[in-house]
């Protein structure tokens, strides 16, 4: 437990007196700091206290390290330690400190902390970025294909696909160097950018696909080599096996090889890289040299001259050789030697600092690899003709020119014959070994060619287990933890290189890669696409997080980005971009299913916030229409685990419909008992339970104070609700009378704000707290009441057991049943607006009640029984509710049964005053004593109302006794009603039911029209 200690005693470290003037005294506390690549050892820092108070510091960036990898942050002072009285302040400036990772400052600060070893590789902007993307652009494309791009396309079409490629991977490289300077960026390269700016249902895929892509590409830069190998082997006519074969065999050697330098660790990767860049300079250098050279005869036999203006103006333009050949065939081929931009990006966990290290390295490879790109198609194009036979018989002598073909002719050579008969095997669209011909040493392009295919395969086999490993570590899809475990000083994945060298070996087997080929240009350029995406998306959000130091970037041009990816892949390769696509959704689908608990403030997240108040605001300056009226549902819950069932039955008809809130009113005595996190808890608790809603707790003196602030602000603009839903008070007989009162009271305030209004009532109780550690909020259900056992809720966990377990059985209600074939009930008694029978109809909407049958009854006479049925079932045509079953209840005045009746003068017997049976005091000192008790005159004016809901409730009981849901007109409180009275008409209207009852009504709006406007 690190802690801050001041010095009060002479001068503290830091602090200097000078006349009146003493600056603040400085806290000194240890500093263990885990990450050895920055500092090794431990360290005393001296942490200054602001003017404020001495235990208050000032801003230092330990604060904000808790995102740094392997890094643990020093808490500063809470606010209650802040808030302490000044004495208490003074007397005890120790400030506990919950972070392990800060521990106890000695007084001297002369211990020592263990040496610790030699910390990881970390690599510089040059090593570690640029000369990597280099290696990776280049390629075997620089020596075997570009010279033959040149000879179909033209000089002039050549630098347009070089300069369009460059386009699209400038931009790219702006959006990385703009998400990589937006925070500290780790291991994980595009994956890792991805996930944390568009989430991990676009991150999981991309890492994926990615990293699949990675392995893919090491396989084909191995074959690459192979096939050089194989053909100067044949040059000196040394077969092993056959062609095919011998490719396979040196193709696994070589990626053998090349994980044996992965497994020797960073250093020695790193060194190896070097040493290929070293080759690769030469190779090109000698190839610059030799166009000044002058050629030999055997040269010009083969079609170089050295540099001619009239070879170059033949050169400019195109030559398609191929029906099939075209200016965007010449692009697909060229373009794969553009992916190799992320190489830097990708082992951004060995870099030192990534922010500079990615930008910096990513732009200075384009800009060298476009120099590159841009020279050798105008020089080669200067020197060398399209078609040369390589005869030296093929020699003019003299000025002799007849019947000669070409522009050899005028050179002195007569290559007609073989251009006639389209068998030249020299020149530029002959042979893919031109650079080594040109250059002055030939076996330094071999060389060449040698270092480009391995360096691009050994960038590709480190860069796949990077990336898979940290898809490994955030868990995102299963199975694959096994390949996240690092070792060394480097995390190195060693398990992650053997799963990429698998891969690879098993696509070398093949042996013919040009369909994956096509495959990893397009996962190439999805992830390019993205990458632009997420610069663009973080961008638009005006997120304040969103504070990349890389300015040099546009939101337009990163959306330009990933439209062009886009494009390009459907244009290079239709199949393959299609199966791309594919690949990716079902991943994403994955993903978006399972919703792994991961939060990395995606701009995803900042994008929804956007819209929803972009649409709130939106929404305030509609006015409201019958058509669209929801019941926006403020829900009295309590904790909601404590009443599954009166949360899972407002979930039912408001779901995926309208808004729901669960209001939890906190008594001031409990708040000092409730857990700090028991938010957190509530709420995943409800994720859990795939509850679409809200929880708002508020700390209240009572149930009505509570509740009615929350009427009053619970909402935004018109996402507020218009319905307030509360359990019934089952045990109102045994509750106290200010608890009664306190619970009327809410349902008269509810009225007087215009809100409609349900009271659910469990046949077996709604509270289900006796197995939690949660209290009961006092103005609903005591404790000690009976009916506080839920039948459909068997055996409950604890509130932690519930926030940290899955989908329990034991806590499943009635609500979560399929309902089959039953009824719902609809006791329409009063006409409210239509509430009574909207909510129905959109319980009906749901899977578990789609086969219910609704049953409408209402009141009438005998005589114009069959009338008021007809009209009713009009009105309910006209509302298009497909409601048929209507019955019209004629007995609904007589008189009730005698013994039923007696029960209901029973439950409000102990709420009478019998003033009239006490003699010498007045009913006004006795109902000043007893306000919530009913006077005999109240009771007898109240009589008939009395009796008529005993009877209705003799009505309902015979009615649906097999019922799913009975819903019954709530009657509205006269203002002269007693509470107990009118809690005791609740009681009776429900009593003796064996499904779950609803008292509803609504606030005598229409909420159902027949009208299109």
């Amino acid at each position: 437990m690190g802690q801050f200690t001041s010095k009060r005693d002479g001068l503290a470290p830091g602090e200097v007196r000078d006349g009146n003037l003493q600056l603040p005294p400085t806290i000194v506390v240890s500093d263990t700091d885990s990450s050895a690549s920055e500092q090794q050892g431990s360290r005393m820092e001296l942490r200054r206290s602001s003017v404020y108070s001495t235990i208050d510091l000032v801003p230092q960036l330990e604060h904000y390290a808790s995102t740094l990898p392997n890094r643990q942050s020093r808490s500063r002072p809470s606010l209650e330690v802040l808030r302490r009285s000044f004495q208490e302040s003074e007397a005890d400036i120790e400030v506990p400190n919950t972070d392990s990772g800060v521990g106890s400052a000695p007084d001297g600060g002369n211990e020592e902390s263990p040496a610790k070893g030699k910390g990881p590789v970390r690599f510089g902007w040059v090593t570690g970025v640029m000369v990597r993307c280099m290696l990776n652009i280049w390629g075997v494309i620089l020596f075997l294909r570009l010279s033959w791009i040149t000879s179909q396309a033209g000089i002039l079409l050549t630098w347009l696909i070089v300069l369009m490629s460059v386009m699209v991977t400038s931009v790219t490289a702006l959006s990385i160097s703009a998400i990589a300077t937006n925070g500290r960026v780790t291991s994980g390269g595009a994956y890792f950018m991805i996930s944390r700016s568009l989430g991990p249902e676009i991150g999981g895929p991309i890492g994926v696909v990615f990293s699949f892509a990675n392995a893919l590409a090491c396989a084909l830069n191995a074959v690459g080599f192979a096939e050089v190998v194989r053909d100067l082997m044949q040059e000196f006519g040394v077969v092993m096996v056959d062609s095919i074969n011998d490719v396979r065999i040196v193709g696994v050697i070589t990626v053998t090889v090349l994980l044996l330098v992965s497994l020797a660790g960073m250093e020695w990767e790193s060194k190896a890289q070097i040493l290929f860049f070293i080759v690769i300079l030469v190779s090109f250098a000698n190839f610059l040299v030799g166009t000044f050279l002058p050629a030999t005869q055997e040269k010009q036999a083969q079609g170089i001259f050295g540099y001619r203006s009239d070879i170059l103006i033949s050169n400019l333009m195109p030559d398609w050789r191929r029906p099939e050949d075209d200016f965007f065939q010449m692009f697909a081929i060229f373009f794969p030697s553009a992916i190799g931009i992320l190489s830097g990006a990708n082992i951004s966990g060995d870099l030192k600092d990534p922010a500079t290290a990615i930008p910096k390295g990513t732009l200075m490879a384009i800009f060298w690899t476009t120099i590159s790109y841009i020279i050798i198609p105008v020089t080669v194009g200067s020197c060398v003709l399209r078609d040369a036979s390589g005869n030296m018989s093929d020699f003019l002598p003299g000025n002799i020119s007849d019947g000669c073909v070409g522009l050899g002719c005028n050179l002195g050579w007569n290559f007609t014959k073989c251009i006639q008969s389209q068998s030249c095997e020299y020149g530029l669209a002959n042979n893919t070994k031109v650079l080594g011909q040109v250059s002055g040493l030939s076996y330094l392009i071999t060389a060449g060619v040698f270092a480009a295919s391995l360096s691009s395969a050994l960038g590709f086999l480190v860069s796949a287990p990077k990336v898979f490993q940290c898809l490994c570590r955030d868990e995102i899809y299963p199975y694959i933890g096994f390949f996240a475990k690092g070792y060394g000083r480097n995390e190195e994945p060693l398990r992650a290189y053997v799963l990429c060298y698998l891969i690879a070996v098993a696509f070398i087997l093949i042996a013919e890669l040009n369909t994956i080929a096509a495959l990893i240009s397009n996962f190439f350029l999805c992830s390019y696409s993205l990458i632009n995406f997420s610069c663009f998306y973080a961008s638009i959000t005006n997120s304040p997080g969103w504070r990349p130091s890389f300015h040099y970037y546009s939101k337009w041009t990163a959306l330009f980005g990933a439209v062009v990816s886009v494009v390009l892949m459907i244009m290079f390769t239709w199949w393959a971009a299609l199966t791309t696509f594919g690949i990716i959704f079902l991943l994403f689908g994955y993903v978006n299913y399972k919703k792994p608990q991961v939060n990395w403030g995606s701009s995803v997240q900042a994008g929804t916030y956007n819209m929803a108040l972009s649409y709130s605001l939106s929404l305030s300056g509609v006015e409201d229409h019958v058509k669209n009226f929801r019941p926006q549902c403020l829900v009295l819950t309590g904790p909601p685990n404590q009443r599954p069932a009166l949360v899972d039955f407002v979930g039912s008809f408001t779901k995926h419909i309208s808004l729901m809130i669960c209001g939890d009113i906190i008594m001031e005595h409990d708040r000092q008992t409730r857990p700090q996190d028991a938010t957190d808890l509530l709420v995943k608790w409800m994720n859990r339970r795939k509850v679409r809603s809200f929880y708002t707790p508020f700390t209240a003196d009572s149930l009505r104070v509570g509740a009615r602030h929350l009427l009053q602000a619970s909402g935004l603009g018109k996402l507020k609700p218009n319905t307030l839903v509360l359990g019934f008070k089952a045990n109102w007989r045994d509750s106290s009378p200010e608890s009664i009162e306190d619970y009327i009271n809410t349902i008269y305030d509810t009225f007087d704000a215009n809100y409609c209004l349900c009271i659910l009532r469990m046949m077996d109780g709604l509270d289900v707290s006796d197995q939690l550690d949660f209290e009961v909020n006092q103005g609903f259900e005591p404790d000690e009441s009976g009916e506080n056992d839920d039948q459909q809720s068997p055996g409950r966990e604890s509130a932690d057991d519930i926030s940290d377990g899955g989908d329990s059985e034991q806590n499943k209600t009635v609500f979560q049943n399929d309902q089959r074939k039953k009824t719902i009930d609809v006791y329409w008694i009063a006409d409210d607006g239509g509430l009574t029978l909207l909510v129905p109809y959109l319980l009906t909407r749901r899977k578990r009640w789609h086969r219910s049958k609704i049953r409408v009854f209402i009141v009438g006479d005998e005589q114009n029984m069959e009338e008021g049925r007809n009209e009713m079932i009009a009105l309910l045509k006209r509302f298009r509710l497909d409601f048929n079953n209507v019955t019209v209840m004629t007995d609904s005045e007589r008189h009730p049964n005698a013994k039923n009746l007696g029960r209901f003068v029973d439950s409000v017997a102990p709420f009478r005053l019998h003033d009239e049976q006490q003699d010498g005091v007045s009913v006004q000192e006795l109902r000043q004593s007893a306000p919530w008790k009913i006077s005999d005159k109240e009771f007898e004016a109240f009589k008939l109302k009395s009796e008529r809901k005993v009877r209705l409730n003799e009505i309902i009981r015979r009615n649906s006794q097999h019922a799913a849901l009975v819903l019954v007109s709530l009657p509205v409180p006269h203002r002269d009603c007693t509470s107990a009275l009118y809690m005791a008409w609740l009681d009776t209207l429900t009593c003796g039911l064996h499904c779950p009852a609803v008292l509803i009504r609504g606030n005598q709006q229409n909420v159902l029209t027949f009208y299109c406007q």
